[in-house]
């Protein structure tokens, strides 16, 4: 449902609960949970990739004689065995052999297509025996782009690429680790997770799938910080993320005239899964996001322990609202200064 004009927006009180629930939220921002796996490193022959392709042949050859390089130019070739030209696998699939034909070689294994090839050949030369392999593999690549040294295309190899052999082989990225973000692009999927994390974390160096998308991004992370505390600015923050008490103590901290300690905001659009069963009965936004409002207690004195793991996130508001003394007291002021006001104004007068 989309949010009306007065529609409540929802409240949450930041407790272990809640930092429970964002805490389980966060840990699908991992490569290793939130991608469909890479395929087993069983490389298979796709459009684009070169084929050397070797026929033997048992004695007595019948096919591959010593005179068929001089028949067949462009071969190399000796009695009972031939090697054919380099290939590009066509657009179809397909590669052409001597004698054999067309020969569909797209979503096999060299050695699937060793197979095909013989069973082409065979009552056709004596017990052939077939070699392929694949010089240049053009069809399962990984392309590495962003704020690297250098980007790159490199394919995938039978033993299998991880994340970070694809980033040393980008030459690293330009900027210190933990102001980089790694996005991977996998089919539909995309997903970013700080550059810090994958090192950290060996689960984060996952193996890579065929046309995956490497991008390296230096993205300032930063956050409002406004009311009372002592400096009311947008914050940067690494990419790793910071927490709500490092928020608090990069804005300088409360301000002690003035900060209600029970009332620190932070305003945030989630999305619906990350919410749970708070989300049922909540505001929706068209988008599909969920406005919601977190609130800090600071007069609890477990309230410093659950500020140090509550998580912020990129484009948060943080507000901490004034004390109702403070509000008092701003009235006060404004009420002496118009007394203060209409007493200069009637002396200036009274003194013409």
């Amino acid at each position: 449902m989309n949010q009306q004009p007065n529609a409540p927006i929802l409240l949450l009180p930041i407790d272990a609960q809640i930092n429970q629930m964002l805490a389980v939220a966060q840990k699908h921002d991992n490569f290793a949970l939130g991608l469909t796996p890479a395929p087993r490193p069983n490389y298979v022959i796709g459009p684009g990739d070169e084929l050397n392709v070797a026929v033997w042949e048992a004695p007595p050859p019948v096919l591959f004689t010593s005179g068929l390089a001089s028949v067949t130019g462009g071969m190399s070739s000796s009695a009972g065995n031939v090697t054919f030209p380099s290939q590009r696998v066509s657009a179809d699939g397909t590669i052409s052999i001597p004698f054999a034909g067309t020969i569909k070689v797209a979503g096999y294994s060299p050695q699937q297509v060793s197979a095909r090839i013989r069973k082409a050949l065979k009552g056709l030369a004596n017990d052939p025996q077939v070699l392929v392999q694949v010089p240049s593999n053009a069809s399962a690549m990984v392309t590495v782009v962003g704020d690297v040294q250098q980007s790159i295309r490199m394919p995938l190899t039978a033993a299998g690429l991880h994340l970070l052999d694809a980033l040393a082989a980008a030459g690293g990225a330009r900027d210190p680790v933990d102001k980089e973000t790694v996005q991977i692009t996998r089919g539909k999927e995309v997903l970013s997770v700080p550059l810090r994390q994958v090192i950290d974390n060996p689960t984060q160096n996952i193996a890579l799938a065929p046309n995956d998308v490497i991008t390296v991004l230096n993205k300032p992370m930063s956050l409002t910080v406004l009311g009372a505390v002592a400096k009311n600015d947008e914050l940067n923050f690494e990419a790793q993320g910071i927490s709500l008490a490092q928020a608090l103590g990069r804005a300088g901290g409360l301000l002690d005239n003035r900060a209600d300690a029970r009332a620190v905001f932070v305003f945030r659009f989630e999305q619906p899964s990350v919410l749970g069963k708070y989300a049922k009965h909540a505001p929706h936004l068209e988008n599909g996001e969920v406005p919601v409002v977190y609130q800090l207690n600071l007069i609890d004195p477990a309230a410093l322990l659950m500020a140090q793991n509550f998580p912020m996130k990129n484009k948060d508001v943080l507000y901490v609202a004034n004390a109702p003394a403070a509000e008092f007291q701003k009235f006060l002021t404004i009420i002496t200064s118009s007394i203060y006001s209409i007493d200069r104004v009637v002396a200036v007068s009274a003194g013409k």
